[in-house]
C-alpha cells in the first residue's frame, strides 16, 4: 500500500511537471493569437521565454514588463481556439486574457490597418433552439444551463487600460501601390468584432454583418475565446487590426496588408501588457 501511494504521488508530480503549472507569486496574463506571425511577434518581447507543449499545443512562458506571462498559438477556427483557451485556463489559471490578430474590416469607416477593440463580441453563424424550442442566437452554458449573453462583453478594466495606451502607441502606415505608406492616422475604436467559422470575402456577406450585428469586423476565433472565458470567469480583451475590407477583394488585401495590421495589433498589445 506504501508503495502504491508513492507512485500516485510521483504520478502526480511528474503531472504537474509535465502540464507546467507555473511557480509565480503574480497573476499571469495570458495572449493568444491565430496565426503563428500573430504570437511571434508577441513572442519576441519575452524576456527568459520558456516553451513547453501541452496535449501537443506550445506555450511559452515569459515576462513582459512587469508581467509574468504565457503565449500561445490557437489555430484557426472556433474549436481550434476553444481547446486552446480551455487548456490554457486550467493549466495556467491566468488573471486575465488577450487575444490580438488581424480581422475584416465590416464598418465603412474604417481601413486595413484600423484596429477594433471589442466592446463585446459575438458569433455570427449560431442558431439553435432553447428549452421552448423557441429559436436563438444565444449558446448554452453547460455549467450553469442558462442561456450565454449573445454578444460578450469585453473586460472593463481592461478595456479602459487598451483605449488609454492607443493614444501613446506609435502604428504603422498601410503600404500603398505606389511604394508609399499611407500618412492617415491608424484609427482605433471600440466596437463589435464577429466571429464565424468562415473566412469573409462577400459585400452581401459584410451588409449582413452590419444589418445583424451592427458589426465592426469579422474573424474566426473571437467570441470562441469569449465564450470560454465567460462561462470560466476569466477577463479577456479582443484586439484586431483589419487586414482586408472582407469584401470580393480580401483574399488579395490580406496578403498585402497582413504584415502591418498583424504588427499593430500586437504593439497595442504589447503596450497594453506593459502598462498592467
Amino acid at each position: 500500500m506504501q508503495l502504491f501511494k508513492t507512485l500516485l504521488i510521483a504520478l502526480f508530480m511528474l503531472t504537474q511537471t509535465a502540464y507546467g503549472q507555473p511557480n509565480t507569486q503574480q497573476p499571469v496574463t495570458a495572449l493568444l493569437g491565430a496565426f503563428g506571425a500573430e504570437v511571434a511577434l508577441v513572442k519576441q518581447n519575452l524576456s527568459n521565454p520558456q516553451s513547453m507543449s501541452l496535449s501537443g499545443i506550445e506555450f511559452t512562458t515569459g515576462r513582459i514588463g512587469n508581467q509574468n506571462v504565457v503565449v500561445a498559438e490557437t489555430g484557426i477556427g472556433k474549436v481550434n481556439a476553444a481547446m486552446t483557451t480551455t487548456l490554457l485556463l486550467h493549466y495556467f489559471k491566468p488573471a486575465r486574457v488577450i487575444f490580438t490578430g488581424i480581422a475584416g474590416g465590416t464598418n465603412p469607416d474604417l481601413q486595413p490597418g484600423d484596429i477594433v477593440i471589442a466592446g463585446q463580441t459575438a458569433h455570427h453563424d449560431f442558431n439553435s433552439l432553447n428549452q421552448l424550442a423557441t429559436p436563438t442566437t444565444q449558446t448554452l452554458n453547460p455549467l450553469t444551463k442558462v442561456l450565454n449573453p449573445r454578444y460578450f462583453p469585453a473586460d472593463s478594466g481592461l478595456m479602459q487600460r487598451a483605449i488609454k495606451v492607443a493614444d501613446k502607441v506609435k502604428f504603422e502606415g498601410i503600404p500603398l501601390a505606389n511604394g508609399q505608406v499611407s500618412t492617415r492616422p491608424v484609427r482605433v475604436l471600440v466596437g463589435t468584432v464577429v466571429t464565424g467559422d468562415q473566412f469573409v470575402s462577400s459585400a452581401a456577406k459584410v451588409k449582413q454583418l452590419r444589418a445583424d450585428h451592427n458589426a465592426d469586423a469579422t474573424e474566426m476565433e473571437g467570441a470562441a475565446v469569449a465564450q470560454v472565458c465567460y462561462q470560466l470567469k476569466t477577463p479577456l480583451l479582443v484586439i484586431r487590426s483589419l487586414s482586408d475590407r472582407a469584401d470580393a477583394e480580401a483574399h488579395l488585401d490580406i496578403r498585402a496588408f497582413y504584415p502591418t495590421a498583424a504588427r499593430n495589433s500586437a504593439n497595442l498589445v504589447l503596450a497594453l501588457v506593459k502598462g498592467l
